[in-house]
């Protein structure tokens, strides 16, 4: 047991030297290449699962729209307890302080599986009115349930893959994550097709692909924590303080408002398309697909700088989190910029792949068109939200967390459709990434000043 210690205590060490003196961009690249690649082969697995139940028909597709609100919010509460413990964790390992470490990742491991445990008990137990609540049509509702329930048994594994992934990234070792989640990812580009056709198991195989692979993925996970992680994952070190439990609640509280907001807004864009058919729910549905695509490259490039600014707030080098924070906007507007000019010119052979139902294209291509424009905006708007969440400041992160998918988005998702009919719903999150970029600068401001006077004195 001594010498196991031993080589972790080495490892963290070997670690600690590495996240706090390697070149900022070196080892931000390094960090995120890996969550840049889980990001975009689990949008890749949620695109192919988009594709092969838009083959079944419009509202199989509508369908998809209406169980994102209730994937959004096991990812919510993944991250919750992912990024929660995972932020404290890489501040204490910054400080290179095992021991405690050791129990935030304990404890962030047990919340998010039995987290997923009550939400699968809860809305197994009252699927087709919740499905009725998040906007769906009486003819979507029948395929929700369908798709939703083999999901909704594998809650636990899916919280937990989430949690697990976020644990092993703010450790620095985001390439073990990657694995994990690739696999299930891959094995999902199989086993979907599998099901929905050869054994016409329909839009409920696709759930149920799904589910297996998020259980594979979480044992995967599992596996890579306790053998290759910096932090020994064991239950053992399962000691649930009140002092951590604060720290975790603050660390994750920014996470568990931006994804349940983002639930919350997308309840409210199946609501306001609801009146224009199962056609507009389906094609805003596919758009939100698209563009989570989109963001997770920039999300991926975030996930590798947390850590980087966890390690290195916790180690009193403030101007190495300034100039980390800087090269990571830089990039992402760049990329932002590269890739929405992109799919303005794509955007109508993007949306038919998935569907090609004209009423469907014709609200896809609207929305896409009218993304592309702001897009450029979440650079700011994500890394902002980042630095904010992974140095403790939890009310600037939640506040900045419920900006673009709740504060402005939700409102503006109802009130526009009003005035503007479908237009309202094709434009409303291009206002809301507008409004939430005017919002962000001024937090960035005071932040970054900040630390210019840490540095001062």
């Amino acid at each position: 047991m001594n010498q196991v210690h031993g080589i972790k205590r080495a490892s963290a060490d070997a670690k600690y030297h590495q996240m706090t003196e390697q070149p900022i961009p070196s080892l931000i690249l390094t960090l995120s290449v890996p969550a840049v690649v889980s990001n975009l082969v689990t949008t890749a697995y949620n695109l192919t699962d988009t594709f092969f139940i838009g083959q079944l028909g419009t509202s199989q597709s509508g369908a998809i729209g209406i169980a994102f609100s209730i994937m959004t919010v096991l990812q919510a509460l993944g991250f919750f307890c992912g990024q929660g413990a995972g932020n404290s964790l890489s501040r204490e390992l910054g400080k290179r302080d095992i021991d405690r470490a050791s129990k935030l990742l304990a404890i962030g491991f047990v919340a998010a599986f039995s987290f997923g445990l009550l939400v699968a008990i809860i809305c197994l137990a009252t699927l087709r009115p919740l499905v009725m609540l998040l906007g769906s049509t009486a003819t979507i509702a029948p395929y929700a349930v369908q798709y939703l329930t083999p999901i909704l048994v594998a809650a636990p594994c899916v919280c937990g893959s989430f949690a697990l992934n976020g644990l092993l990234r703010y450790q620095g070792q985001s390439a073990y994550g990657m694995i994990g989640l690739v696999t299930g990812s891959l094995l999902n580009f199989l086993l979907a097709p599998l099901f929905i056709f050869v054994l016409d198991m329909g839009i409920f195989g696709a759930g149920l692909a799904t589910g297996v692979c998020q259980t594979v993925s979480f044992i995967i996970l599992v596996v890579m924590s306790a053998k290759f992680g910096v932090l020994k994952l064991s239950l053992r070190n399962f000691k649930p303080d009140p002092l951590l439990l604060r720290e975790i609640l603050g660390g994750g509280l920014p996470s568990l408002i931006r994804q349940s907001a983002g639930s919350i807004a997308t309840t409210c864009v199946n609501i306001a398309a609801n009146p224009f058919g199962d056609a507009a729910i389906a094609g805003m549905a596919i758009v939100m697909r698209i563009m989570l695509g989109v963001n997770s490259v920039i999300i991926g490039l975030g996930q590798g700088f947390q850590p980087v600014c966890g390690y290195n707030y916790g180690a009193g080098k403030f101007h190495r989190v300034r100039e980390g924070f800087w090269f990571c906007v830089k990039l992402s507007t760049v990329v932002l910029v590269v890739l929405g000019a992109l799919i303005w010119v794509i955007a109508p052979q993007l949306v038919e792949i998935f569907r090609s139902d004209p009423a469907v294209v014709a609200v896809g291509v609207a929305a896409l068109h009218f993304q592309c424009l702001s897009v450029a905006l979440n650079g700011v708007n994500m890394m902002g939200n980042m630095i904010s969440q992974t140095l403790g400041k939890t009310g600037i992160a939640s506040f900045l967390a419920v900006c673009r998918t709740g504060l402005y988005l939700a409102p503006v998702v109802l009130i526009l459709p009003q005035f503007m009919g479908v237009t309202g719903v094709e434009v409303a999150q291009t206002v809301s990434d507008v409004l939430t970029f005017i919002t962000t600068v001024p937090f960035m401001r005071y932040i970054l000043h900040k630390f210019l006077a840490q540095n001062r004195a």
